[in-house]
Protein backbone atom coordinates (compact mmCIF):
# COMPACT_ATOMS: atom_id res chain seq x y z
CA UNK A 1 0.00 0.00 0.00
CA UNK A 2 1.35 3.41 -0.90
CA UNK A 3 2.02 5.86 1.89
CA UNK A 4 0.44 9.12 0.80
CA UNK A 5 1.60 12.44 2.19
CA UNK A 6 -0.40 15.62 2.38
CA UNK A 7 0.46 18.63 0.26
CA UNK A 8 2.41 21.10 2.44
CA UNK A 9 0.81 24.51 2.62
CA UNK A 10 -2.07 23.53 0.34
CA UNK A 11 -5.47 24.86 1.34
CA UNK A 12 -8.41 24.28 -0.97
CA UNK A 13 -10.36 27.11 0.60
CA UNK A 14 -7.55 29.57 -0.14
CA UNK A 15 -6.28 28.42 -3.52
CA UNK A 16 -9.01 26.54 -5.37
CA UNK A 17 -11.50 28.92 -7.03
CA UNK A 18 -15.14 28.27 -7.67
CA UNK A 19 -15.80 26.85 -11.10
CA UNK A 20 -18.84 26.32 -13.23
CA UNK A 21 -20.43 22.87 -13.08
CA UNK A 22 -22.15 21.38 -16.06
CA UNK A 23 -25.84 21.82 -15.08
CA UNK A 24 -26.59 18.26 -16.13
CA UNK A 25 -24.17 16.98 -13.43
CA UNK A 26 -26.61 17.99 -10.72
CA UNK A 27 -30.27 17.60 -9.95
CA UNK A 28 -31.15 21.29 -10.23
CA UNK A 29 -32.80 22.82 -13.26
CA UNK A 30 -30.36 22.72 -16.20
CA UNK A 31 -31.06 26.39 -16.91
CA UNK A 32 -29.99 27.53 -13.43
CA UNK A 33 -26.40 28.52 -12.65
CA UNK A 34 -24.32 26.08 -10.63
CA UNK A 35 -20.90 26.61 -9.10
CA UNK A 36 -18.89 24.47 -6.76
CA UNK A 37 -15.47 23.75 -5.39
CA UNK A 38 -13.65 20.47 -6.05
CA UNK A 39 -12.79 18.85 -2.70
CA UNK A 40 -9.20 17.73 -3.23
CA UNK A 41 -7.37 18.07 0.08
CA UNK A 42 -9.86 19.36 2.66
CA UNK A 43 -13.29 18.02 3.51
CA UNK A 44 -15.98 20.25 2.01
CA UNK A 45 -18.11 22.22 4.45
CA UNK A 46 -21.31 20.56 3.37
CA UNK A 47 -22.75 17.78 1.23
CA UNK A 48 -23.46 17.82 -2.49
CA UNK A 49 -25.86 15.90 -4.67
CA UNK A 50 -24.81 12.27 -5.28
CA UNK A 51 -24.88 12.72 -9.04
CA UNK A 52 -22.51 15.67 -8.76
CA UNK A 53 -20.15 13.86 -6.39
CA UNK A 54 -20.12 10.84 -8.69
CA UNK A 55 -19.30 12.92 -11.73
CA UNK A 56 -16.47 14.75 -9.93
CA UNK A 57 -14.78 11.45 -9.08
CA UNK A 58 -15.66 9.72 -12.35
CA UNK A 59 -14.20 12.48 -14.50
CA UNK A 60 -10.91 12.54 -12.62
CA UNK A 61 -10.57 8.76 -12.78
CA UNK A 62 -10.90 8.93 -16.56
CA UNK A 63 -7.33 10.24 -16.58
CA UNK A 64 -6.09 6.85 -15.34
CA UNK A 65 -6.50 5.59 -18.88
CA UNK A 66 -7.92 2.31 -20.17
CA UNK A 67 -7.04 -0.70 -18.01
CA UNK A 68 -7.39 -3.04 -21.01
CA UNK A 69 -4.40 -1.28 -22.60
CA UNK A 70 -2.25 -1.89 -19.54
CA UNK A 71 0.22 -4.54 -20.72
CA UNK A 72 2.31 -4.10 -17.57
CA UNK A 73 -0.08 -5.64 -15.07
CA UNK A 74 -0.77 -9.32 -14.44
CA UNK A 75 -4.05 -8.36 -12.76
CA UNK A 76 -7.37 -9.21 -14.41
CA UNK A 77 -8.89 -6.23 -16.20
CA UNK A 78 -12.03 -7.84 -17.66
CA UNK A 79 -14.76 -10.11 -16.32
CA UNK A 80 -18.22 -10.98 -17.51
CA UNK A 81 -20.99 -8.59 -16.40
CA UNK A 82 -22.63 -11.41 -14.43
CA UNK A 83 -19.49 -11.68 -12.30
CA UNK A 84 -19.54 -7.93 -11.75
CA UNK A 85 -23.14 -8.08 -10.52
CA UNK A 86 -22.30 -10.99 -8.22
CA UNK A 87 -19.41 -9.02 -6.74
CA UNK A 88 -21.69 -6.04 -6.18
CA UNK A 89 -24.11 -8.32 -4.33
CA UNK A 90 -21.36 -9.29 -1.87
CA UNK A 91 -19.70 -5.93 -1.20
CA UNK A 92 -21.35 -5.58 2.20
CA UNK A 93 -20.36 -9.06 3.40
CA UNK A 94 -17.27 -9.15 5.62
CA UNK A 95 -15.27 -12.28 4.81
CA UNK A 96 -13.86 -12.57 8.33
CA UNK A 97 -17.33 -13.12 9.82
CA UNK A 98 -17.59 -16.81 8.97
CA UNK A 99 -20.49 -17.42 11.33
CA UNK A 100 -22.46 -14.41 10.06
CA UNK A 101 -21.93 -15.23 6.39
CA UNK A 102 -21.70 -19.03 6.36
CA UNK A 103 -22.47 -19.44 2.65
CA UNK A 104 -19.62 -17.11 1.69
CA UNK A 105 -17.37 -19.14 4.00
CA UNK A 106 -18.60 -22.29 2.29
CA UNK A 107 -17.70 -20.92 -1.13
CA UNK A 108 -14.20 -20.15 0.17
CA UNK A 109 -13.87 -23.72 1.48
CA UNK A 110 -15.02 -25.12 -1.87
CA UNK A 111 -12.48 -23.03 -3.75
CA UNK A 112 -9.68 -24.35 -1.50
CA UNK A 113 -10.81 -27.90 -2.16
CA UNK A 114 -10.96 -27.31 -5.91
CA UNK A 115 -7.41 -25.94 -5.87
CA UNK A 116 -6.33 -28.93 -3.78
CA UNK A 117 -7.59 -31.25 -6.51
CA UNK A 118 -6.05 -29.09 -9.24
CA UNK A 119 -2.63 -29.10 -7.54
CA UNK A 120 -2.66 -32.82 -6.62
CA UNK A 121 -2.79 -32.47 -2.83
CA UNK A 122 -2.42 -35.86 -1.06
CA UNK A 123 -5.95 -35.50 0.34
CA UNK A 124 -7.70 -32.70 -1.59
CA UNK A 125 -10.89 -32.92 0.44
CA UNK A 126 -8.98 -32.26 3.65
CA UNK A 127 -6.42 -29.81 2.27
CA UNK A 128 -5.42 -26.87 4.46
CA UNK A 129 -5.78 -23.47 2.82
CA UNK A 130 -7.40 -20.06 2.81
CA UNK A 131 -8.20 -17.05 0.68
CA UNK A 132 -6.09 -13.91 0.97
CA UNK A 133 -6.12 -10.41 -0.49
CA UNK A 134 -3.55 -11.54 -3.06
CA UNK A 135 -0.35 -13.48 -3.51
CA UNK A 136 1.65 -11.06 -1.37
CA UNK A 137 -0.38 -11.96 1.72
CA UNK A 138 -0.32 -15.62 0.74
CA UNK A 139 3.49 -15.52 0.48
CA UNK A 140 3.72 -13.88 3.90
CA UNK A 141 1.62 -16.71 5.37
CA UNK A 142 3.75 -19.38 3.70
CA UNK A 143 6.91 -17.71 4.96
CA UNK A 144 5.51 -17.47 8.49
CA UNK A 145 4.70 -21.19 8.43
CA UNK A 146 8.25 -21.94 7.25
CA UNK A 147 9.79 -19.86 10.01
CA UNK A 148 7.58 -21.27 12.77
CA UNK A 149 8.28 -24.88 11.72
CA UNK A 150 12.01 -24.16 11.68
CA UNK A 151 11.86 -22.39 15.08
CA UNK A 152 10.08 -25.36 16.64
CA UNK A 153 12.89 -27.62 15.40
CA UNK A 154 15.52 -25.26 16.84
CA UNK A 155 14.16 -24.18 20.25
CA UNK A 156 17.58 -23.96 21.88
CA UNK A 157 19.43 -21.92 19.25
CA UNK A 158 16.56 -19.64 18.15
CA UNK A 159 16.35 -16.77 18.87
CA UNK A 160 19.46 -16.84 21.05
CA UNK A 161 22.16 -17.55 18.47
CA UNK A 162 20.63 -18.60 15.17
CA UNK A 163 19.20 -16.36 12.46
CA UNK A 164 16.82 -18.01 9.96
CA UNK A 165 17.36 -17.60 6.23
CA UNK A 166 15.24 -18.10 3.12
CA UNK A 167 16.73 -19.04 -0.26
CA UNK A 168 15.30 -17.61 -3.49
CA UNK A 169 16.29 -16.14 -6.85
CA UNK A 170 16.86 -12.44 -7.39
CA UNK A 171 13.83 -12.51 -9.68
CA UNK A 172 11.31 -13.07 -6.87
CA UNK A 173 8.42 -10.69 -6.43
CA UNK A 174 9.16 -7.88 -4.01
CA UNK A 175 6.79 -9.35 -1.38
CA UNK A 176 9.46 -11.94 -0.51
CA UNK A 177 11.96 -9.22 0.28
CA UNK A 178 9.30 -7.57 2.41
CA UNK A 179 8.66 -10.83 4.23
CA UNK A 180 12.34 -11.22 5.07
CA UNK A 181 12.52 -7.63 6.26
CA UNK A 182 9.31 -7.70 8.30
CA UNK A 183 9.90 -11.11 9.92
CA UNK A 184 13.66 -10.75 10.41
CA UNK A 185 14.78 -13.47 8.03
CA UNK A 186 17.98 -13.33 6.01
CA UNK A 187 17.22 -13.29 2.28
CA UNK A 188 19.73 -15.45 0.42
CA UNK A 189 19.33 -14.71 -3.27
CA UNK A 190 20.75 -16.58 -6.25
CA UNK A 191 21.75 -14.01 -8.89
CA UNK A 192 21.02 -14.26 -12.61
CA UNK A 193 23.89 -15.46 -14.78
CA UNK A 194 24.16 -15.17 -18.58
CA UNK A 195 20.94 -16.33 -20.22
CA UNK A 196 19.61 -17.86 -16.99
CA UNK A 197 17.05 -15.39 -15.70
CA UNK A 198 15.75 -17.35 -12.71
CA UNK A 199 16.74 -19.71 -9.90
CA UNK A 200 19.54 -22.24 -10.46
CA UNK A 201 18.74 -25.44 -8.51
CA UNK A 202 22.30 -26.34 -7.55
CA UNK A 203 23.15 -22.77 -6.55
CA UNK A 204 20.04 -22.72 -4.35
CA UNK A 205 21.05 -25.94 -2.60
CA UNK A 206 24.55 -24.58 -1.97
CA UNK A 207 23.10 -21.59 -0.09
CA UNK A 208 21.15 -23.81 2.31
CA UNK A 209 22.34 -24.63 5.82
CA UNK A 210 20.90 -25.70 9.17
CA UNK A 211 19.20 -22.29 9.52
CA UNK A 212 17.42 -22.36 6.15
CA UNK A 213 13.66 -22.30 6.67
CA UNK A 214 12.85 -23.05 3.02
CA UNK A 215 13.46 -22.42 -0.66
CA UNK A 216 11.12 -20.38 -2.84
CA UNK A 217 10.61 -21.47 -6.44
CA UNK A 218 8.61 -19.21 -8.75
CA UNK A 219 6.27 -20.75 -11.29
CA UNK A 220 6.25 -17.84 -13.68
CA UNK A 221 8.87 -15.15 -13.18
CA UNK A 222 7.56 -11.62 -13.46
CA UNK A 223 10.75 -10.61 -15.28
CA UNK A 224 10.32 -12.78 -18.37
CA UNK A 225 7.39 -15.16 -17.83
CA UNK A 226 9.55 -18.28 -17.49
CA UNK A 227 8.85 -21.17 -15.11
CA UNK A 228 11.51 -21.97 -12.57
CA UNK A 229 12.50 -25.69 -12.59
CA UNK A 230 10.66 -26.73 -9.42
CA UNK A 231 11.30 -30.45 -9.88
CA UNK A 232 15.02 -29.84 -10.37
CA UNK A 233 15.12 -27.66 -7.26
CA UNK A 234 13.50 -30.48 -5.30
CA UNK A 235 16.00 -33.01 -6.67
CA UNK A 236 18.91 -30.78 -5.68
CA UNK A 237 17.47 -30.54 -2.16
CA UNK A 238 16.93 -34.33 -2.08
CA UNK A 239 20.63 -34.76 -2.85
CA UNK A 240 21.48 -32.23 -0.16
CA UNK A 241 19.47 -34.19 2.41
CA UNK A 242 21.22 -37.43 1.45
CA UNK A 243 24.63 -35.78 1.97
CA UNK A 244 23.94 -33.64 5.03
CA UNK A 245 20.63 -34.68 6.58
CA UNK A 246 19.16 -31.20 6.01
CA UNK A 247 15.47 -31.45 5.13
CA UNK A 248 14.59 -28.16 3.39
CA UNK A 249 10.94 -27.60 2.30
CA UNK A 250 9.95 -25.79 -0.90
CA UNK A 251 7.27 -23.19 -1.40
CA UNK A 252 6.02 -22.65 -4.95
CA UNK A 253 5.10 -19.05 -5.65
CA UNK A 254 2.55 -19.78 -8.35
CA UNK A 255 1.08 -16.28 -8.38
CA UNK A 256 0.52 -16.62 -12.11
CA UNK A 257 1.73 -20.04 -13.24
CA UNK A 258 -0.31 -22.10 -10.78
CA UNK A 259 -3.41 -21.11 -12.77
CA UNK A 260 -1.77 -21.68 -16.15
CA UNK A 261 0.38 -24.82 -15.90
CA UNK A 262 -2.39 -27.20 -14.70
CA UNK A 263 -4.35 -26.47 -17.88
CA UNK A 264 -1.68 -25.95 -20.53
CA UNK A 265 1.26 -27.97 -19.16
CA UNK A 266 -0.40 -30.93 -17.40
CA UNK A 267 2.73 -33.11 -17.57
CA UNK A 268 4.93 -30.55 -15.83
CA UNK A 269 5.94 -31.62 -12.31
CA UNK A 270 5.78 -28.60 -10.02
CA UNK A 271 2.98 -29.04 -7.45
CA UNK A 272 2.13 -31.32 -4.52
CA UNK A 273 3.08 -34.34 -6.61
CA UNK A 274 6.60 -33.43 -5.49
CA UNK A 275 6.82 -34.49 -1.81
CA UNK A 276 9.19 -31.65 -0.97
CA UNK A 277 6.64 -28.99 -1.97
CA UNK A 278 5.09 -27.92 1.34
CA UNK A 279 2.92 -25.02 0.17
CA UNK A 280 1.67 -23.20 -2.92
CA UNK A 281 0.13 -19.81 -3.50
CA UNK A 282 -1.62 -18.22 -6.44
CA UNK A 283 -3.37 -14.98 -7.31
CA UNK A 284 -7.01 -15.47 -8.14
CA UNK A 285 -6.91 -11.95 -9.55
CA UNK A 286 -4.24 -12.82 -12.12
CA UNK A 287 -4.67 -15.89 -14.29
CA UNK A 288 -7.38 -17.04 -11.89
CA UNK A 289 -9.41 -14.52 -13.94
CA UNK A 290 -10.97 -12.53 -11.08
CA UNK A 291 -10.86 -8.79 -10.44
CA UNK A 292 -8.44 -7.77 -7.62
CA UNK A 293 -7.89 -8.65 -4.95
CA UNK A 294 -7.95 -12.32 -4.09
CA UNK A 295 -5.20 -14.85 -3.55
CA UNK A 296 -4.97 -18.40 -2.27
CA UNK A 297 -2.52 -20.25 -0.02
CA UNK A 298 -2.55 -24.04 0.37
CA UNK A 299 -0.43 -26.43 2.45
CA UNK A 300 -0.01 -30.07 1.46
CA UNK A 301 -0.94 -31.42 4.95
CA UNK A 302 -1.85 -30.12 8.38
CA UNK A 303 1.74 -30.82 9.48
CA UNK A 304 3.01 -28.14 7.07
CA UNK A 305 1.02 -25.41 8.83
CA UNK A 306 1.83 -25.13 12.56
CA UNK A 307 -1.33 -25.34 14.63
CA UNK A 308 -0.43 -22.32 16.78
CA UNK A 309 -0.69 -20.05 13.72
CA UNK A 310 -4.29 -21.11 13.07
CA UNK A 311 -7.28 -19.38 14.62
CA UNK A 312 -10.57 -21.19 14.93
CA UNK A 313 -14.04 -19.73 14.62
CA UNK A 314 -17.52 -21.12 15.01
CA UNK A 315 -18.92 -22.16 11.66
CA UNK A 316 -22.38 -23.71 11.25
CA UNK A 317 -22.21 -24.98 14.80
CA UNK A 318 -18.79 -26.50 14.18
CA UNK A 319 -15.21 -25.38 13.97
CA UNK A 320 -13.48 -23.64 11.07
CA UNK A 321 -9.73 -22.87 11.01
CA UNK A 322 -8.63 -19.48 9.65
CA UNK A 323 -5.18 -18.12 8.89
CA UNK A 324 -4.76 -14.61 7.53
CA UNK A 325 -3.08 -11.26 8.11
CA UNK A 326 -6.07 -9.21 6.96
CA UNK A 327 -9.40 -9.12 8.69
CA UNK A 328 -12.24 -7.03 7.27
CA UNK A 329 -12.57 -7.46 3.52
CA UNK A 330 -15.56 -8.04 1.27
CA UNK A 331 -16.64 -11.49 0.16
CA UNK A 332 -16.95 -10.24 -3.42
CA UNK A 333 -13.73 -11.69 -4.77
CA UNK A 334 -14.27 -15.13 -3.22
CA UNK A 335 -17.76 -15.25 -4.72
CA UNK A 336 -16.33 -14.19 -8.07
CA UNK A 337 -13.61 -16.87 -7.86
CA UNK A 338 -16.19 -19.57 -7.20
CA UNK A 339 -18.34 -18.21 -10.02
CA UNK A 340 -15.38 -18.40 -12.41
CA UNK A 341 -14.49 -21.94 -11.33
CA UNK A 342 -18.02 -23.25 -11.91
CA UNK A 343 -18.53 -21.08 -14.99
CA UNK A 344 -15.43 -22.28 -16.85
CA UNK A 345 -14.43 -25.64 -15.41
CA UNK A 346 -11.22 -27.31 -16.53
CA UNK A 347 -12.00 -27.15 -20.23
CA UNK A 348 -13.06 -23.51 -20.06
CA UNK A 349 -9.90 -22.51 -18.23
CA UNK A 350 -7.84 -24.48 -20.73
CA UNK A 351 -9.48 -22.68 -23.64
CA UNK A 352 -9.05 -19.21 -22.10
CA UNK A 353 -5.42 -19.75 -21.12
CA UNK A 354 -4.57 -21.32 -24.48
CA UNK A 355 -6.03 -18.35 -26.32
CA UNK A 356 -3.99 -16.01 -24.15
CA UNK A 357 -0.80 -17.99 -24.79
CA UNK A 358 -1.53 -18.05 -28.54
CA UNK A 359 -1.86 -14.26 -28.56
CA UNK A 360 1.42 -13.90 -26.66
CA UNK A 361 3.33 -16.22 -28.99
CA UNK A 362 1.96 -14.60 -32.11
CA UNK A 363 2.66 -11.09 -30.88
CA UNK A 364 6.21 -12.01 -29.86
CA UNK A 365 6.90 -13.43 -33.34
CA UNK A 366 5.56 -10.33 -35.08
CA UNK A 367 7.54 -7.96 -32.86
CA UNK A 368 10.70 -9.93 -33.59
CA UNK A 369 9.94 -9.64 -37.33
CA UNK A 370 10.46 -5.86 -37.15
CA UNK A 371 14.16 -6.58 -36.81
CA UNK A 372 14.69 -3.95 -34.09
CA UNK A 373 14.30 -6.28 -31.11
CA UNK A 374 15.75 -9.44 -29.57
CA UNK A 375 13.32 -11.70 -27.75
CA UNK A 376 14.32 -13.04 -24.32
CA UNK A 377 11.14 -15.10 -23.96
CA UNK A 378 8.26 -15.86 -26.28
CA UNK A 379 5.16 -16.41 -24.16
CA UNK A 380 5.37 -20.20 -24.34
CA UNK A 381 5.17 -20.64 -20.55
CA UNK A 382 3.34 -17.75 -18.92
CA UNK A 383 1.57 -15.72 -21.65
CA UNK A 384 4.26 -13.12 -21.04
CA UNK A 385 7.34 -12.18 -23.03
CA UNK A 386 10.30 -9.86 -22.61
CA UNK A 387 12.45 -8.30 -25.29
CA UNK A 388 15.23 -5.77 -25.68
CA UNK A 389 16.65 -3.72 -28.53
CA UNK A 390 18.63 -5.74 -31.06
CA UNK A 391 22.39 -5.60 -31.30
CA UNK A 392 23.38 -2.62 -33.40
CA UNK A 393 20.38 -0.46 -32.45
CA UNK A 394 21.88 2.84 -31.28
CA UNK A 395 19.17 5.40 -32.06
CA UNK A 396 16.72 4.40 -29.31
CA UNK A 397 16.41 2.17 -26.27
CA UNK A 398 13.65 0.32 -24.42
CA UNK A 399 12.79 3.41 -22.37
CA UNK A 400 12.13 5.39 -25.54
CA UNK A 401 9.81 2.66 -26.79
CA UNK A 402 7.92 2.52 -23.49
CA UNK A 403 7.58 6.31 -23.40
CA UNK A 404 6.25 6.57 -26.94
CA UNK A 405 3.79 3.70 -26.52
CA UNK A 406 2.36 5.44 -23.47
CA UNK A 407 1.45 8.35 -25.74
CA UNK A 408 -0.87 5.93 -27.56
CA UNK A 409 -2.39 4.67 -24.31
CA UNK A 410 -0.32 1.46 -24.07
CA UNK A 411 1.46 0.77 -20.78
CA UNK A 412 4.51 -1.40 -21.44
CA UNK A 413 7.11 -1.34 -18.65
CA UNK A 414 10.81 -0.89 -19.31
CA UNK A 415 13.17 -1.98 -16.55
CA UNK A 416 16.62 -3.30 -15.73
CA UNK A 417 17.21 -6.90 -14.67
CA UNK A 418 18.58 -7.63 -11.15
CA UNK A 419 22.08 -8.90 -10.22
CA UNK A 420 24.09 -10.10 -12.07
CA UNK A 421 22.37 -8.82 -15.23
CA UNK A 422 21.97 -5.13 -14.46
CA UNK A 423 23.43 -4.55 -17.91
CA UNK A 424 20.19 -5.80 -19.48
CA UNK A 425 17.18 -3.48 -19.90
CA UNK A 426 14.00 -4.91 -21.36
CA UNK A 427 10.37 -4.34 -22.27
CA UNK A 428 7.74 -6.80 -21.07
CA UNK A 429 4.28 -7.54 -22.41
CA UNK A 430 1.70 -9.37 -20.28
CA UNK A 431 -1.16 -10.95 -22.23
CA UNK A 432 -4.35 -11.58 -20.27
CA UNK A 433 -7.91 -12.66 -20.88
CA UNK A 434 -9.53 -9.75 -22.72
CA UNK A 435 -6.37 -8.86 -24.66
CA UNK A 436 -7.64 -10.28 -27.93
CA UNK A 437 -5.99 -10.79 -31.31
CA UNK A 438 -7.74 -7.60 -32.44
CA UNK A 439 -6.21 -5.58 -29.60
CA UNK A 440 -2.85 -7.21 -30.28
CA UNK A 441 -3.13 -6.08 -33.91
CA UNK A 442 -3.85 -2.52 -32.77
CA UNK A 443 -0.89 -2.61 -30.41
CA UNK A 444 1.40 -3.94 -33.11
CA UNK A 445 0.18 -1.25 -35.51
CA UNK A 446 0.97 1.49 -33.00
CA UNK A 447 4.41 0.04 -32.31
CA UNK A 448 5.16 -0.24 -36.02
CA UNK A 449 4.08 3.34 -36.67
CA UNK A 450 6.44 4.62 -33.97
CA UNK A 451 9.54 2.77 -35.16
CA UNK A 452 10.40 5.08 -38.09
CA UNK A 453 10.45 8.06 -35.72
CA UNK A 454 12.51 6.16 -33.15
CA UNK A 455 14.99 5.06 -35.80
CA UNK A 456 15.48 8.67 -36.87
CA UNK A 457 16.46 9.86 -33.38
CA UNK A 458 20.06 11.04 -33.05
CA UNK A 459 20.42 9.06 -29.80
CA UNK A 460 18.33 7.49 -27.02
CA UNK A 461 16.60 10.03 -24.81
CA UNK A 462 17.62 8.05 -21.74
CA UNK A 463 15.92 6.53 -18.75
CA UNK A 464 13.46 8.95 -17.16
CA UNK A 465 12.01 6.88 -14.32
CA UNK A 466 12.15 3.26 -13.27
CA UNK A 467 8.99 1.37 -14.14
CA UNK A 468 7.52 -0.88 -11.46
CA UNK A 469 7.74 -4.24 -13.15
CA UNK A 470 5.79 -6.44 -10.73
Amino acid sequence: MALHKGTPGRRDLDESPDFSINPLYGEASPVSGMTGRPPRHCLPDGPMAPTTAYQFVHDELMLDGNARQNLATFVTTWMEPQAGRLMSDCLAKNMIDKDEYPRTAELERRCVTMLGHLWHAPDPDAVVGCSTTGSSEACMLAGMAFKRRWAKRNPVSYPATARPNLVMGTNVQVCWEKFCDFWEVEARQVPMEGDRFHLDPQAAAELCDENTIGVVAVLGSTFDGSYEPVAEVCRALDDLQERTGLDIPVHVDGASGAMVAPFLDPDLLWDFQLPRVASINTSGHKYGLVYPGVGWALWRTTDALPEELVFRVDYLGGDMPTFSLNFSRPGSQVAAQYYTFVRLGREGYRAVQQQTRDVARSLAERIEAFGDFTMLSRGDQLPVFAFTTAEGIRDFDVYDVSRRLRERGWLVPAYTFPPNREDLSVLRVVCRNGFSEDLADLFLGDLGSLLPELRSQPAPMGKVAKAFHH
